[in-house]
Order: C-alpha cells, then sequence, then structure tokens
C-alpha cells in the first residue's frame, strides 16, 4: 500500500461522521447555506445596476452591504447562533 494515501475512516454512523470530519455540525452546514444563499442574491443586484448614476449608487451600495452580510454570516454564523441553536432542558 503506498505511503501517500490517508488512513481509513470508519462512517458507518453516516452524516454524523462526515460532518465530523469536515469540521461542520448541521446547524454550521446550515449557516453557510444560508451566507452562500445572501452571497448569490447579492451579486445579482450588483449585475442588475441602472445606467442612473444615483440609482446605481444606492443600489450598488444596497448590494455591496448584502454581500458583507453574507460574508460575515460565512465567517462568524455559527458563533452567532451557537446560543439560539444549543436548546437547554
Amino acid at each position: 500500500m503506498p505511503k501517500f494515501l490517508a488512513k481509513p475512516v470508519d462512517m458507518s454512523t453516516g452524516f454524523k461522521d462526515f460532518f465530523d470530519t469536515i469540521g461542520l455540525t448541521g446547524g454550521g452546514l446550515v449557516t453557510k447555506g444560508i451566507a452562500a444563499v445572501i452571497a448569490i442574491i447579492a451579486l445579482r443586484m450588483l449585475l442588475q445596476l441602472s445606467s442612473d448614476p444615483k440609482g446605481a449608487l444606492r443600489k450598488g451600495s444596497m448590494a455591496v452591504g448584502t454581500l458583507f452580510v453574507a460574508v460575515v454570516l460565512a465567517l462568524y454564523g455559527d458563533t452567532l447562533f451557537s446560543t439560539v441553536t444549543e436548546a437547554k432542558g
């Protein structure tokens, strides 16, 4: 057996093992998915700018703000929503 191959990982318990190997939980994966959808919406907003300078500036700044929210959600979403997803009781 070649030495450059990774050691085998037992994934007999299904998706939990898969998410543990990539370092995400189910809630973290949902947060990344929502951030990706928001980023796609922001990019679409950027591509649909009008030729009117005043309207284009307003729509462009709104699109950049939306893109910023998507990036923050992708980076820190699991920390932001960790108190919401951990139910006590």
